[in-house]
């Protein structure tokens, strides 16, 4: 009967703007910050790695070719959410190409949608049991992104392994935070209060402090494989075409 429901009656997800706990923090968002704390927070997730398998973590990492994604479940809800997560990213981000893609063959990014009781072993799988362990131990991870790069720090594929049992604002919470890691900025901090790369912080949604942190990745002048002296030596310019960008996709004042 289980079955035959979730089959015959899919019930459209809720907007993200429709889940109270979202509604909420996007009414106190904070949208104005200095230049200094937007390159903290730049210089502090997109090098390094809050847990990393090998190679070096020290130079910039992002795709340097369209980014597909391809979700990989049974639950239509959920893949009709990450759609939407993924369309709201590709309209927030300039020079990112990123849409669903119809085929996982199609796809370098692959969202594995798992219910909860089911997360461990699929991150044996995807990592084998020591990593597995390892991961568990530090991070004990409610869900979890991975990339493999090339010889020159540019991304090739992604994995992301979301539950779907958890709830609307976990799981959009998860799915935002996870998908943009995948893209690049992989290291959480707790040190930088307005980033959804700290574990102390919950959005649910793509907010605007974000937004500065993947423009400036995506930015053709950051390229993959870039020192942080080669970062900030291009910053200046760069943060100027972020700020009119994002102050422009999401109708900020002057």
């Amino acid at each position: 009967m289980a079955a035959i429901a979730f089959g015959s009656l899919v019930t459209p997800p809720p907007a993200a703007g429709e889940i109270p706990a979202i509604a909420s923090r996007q009414r106190a968002e904070r949208k104005a910050f200095t230049d200094a704390e937007i390159t903290d927070g730049f210089m502090k997730t997109a090098f390094g790695a809050e847990y990393h398998l090998a190679g070096r973590v020290d130079r910039i990492r992002k795709y340097g070719m369209p980014v597909r994604v391809f979700a990989d479940g049974n639950r239509a809800d959920r893949e009709a959410q990450l759609a939407k997560v993924v369309a709201d990213i590709g309209k927030r981000i300039a020079h990112l190409d990123i849409a669903m893609a119809a085929t996982s063959d199609a796809a370098n990014i692959l969202v594995k949608l798992v219910r909860d009781r089911d997360l461990d072993r699929t991150i044996a799988r995807f990592y084998g049991r020591e990593r597995a362990r390892e991961i568990k131990t530090s991070l004990d991870p409610q869900c979890l992104s991975g990339f493999r790069k090339n010889e020159q720090y540019e991304i090739e594929h992604s994995e992301v392994i979301l539950t779907v049992d958890s709830g609307d604002f976990t799981f959009l919470d998860c799915a935002y935070e996870e998908l943009l890691q995948a893209l690049g900025p992989i290291n959480d901090t707790s040190s930088v209060p307005w980033t959804m790369f700290n574990d102390q912080v919950s959005m649910g949604f793509f907010d605007v402090y974000d937004q500065y942190i993947l423009n400036i990745l995506y930015d053709p002048r950051i390229k993959a494989g870039m020192t942080v002296e080669e970062v900030r030596a291009a910053l200046p310019g760069v943060l100027t075409d972020v700020r009119a960008w994002v102050r422009k996709v999401n109708d900020l004042p002057e």
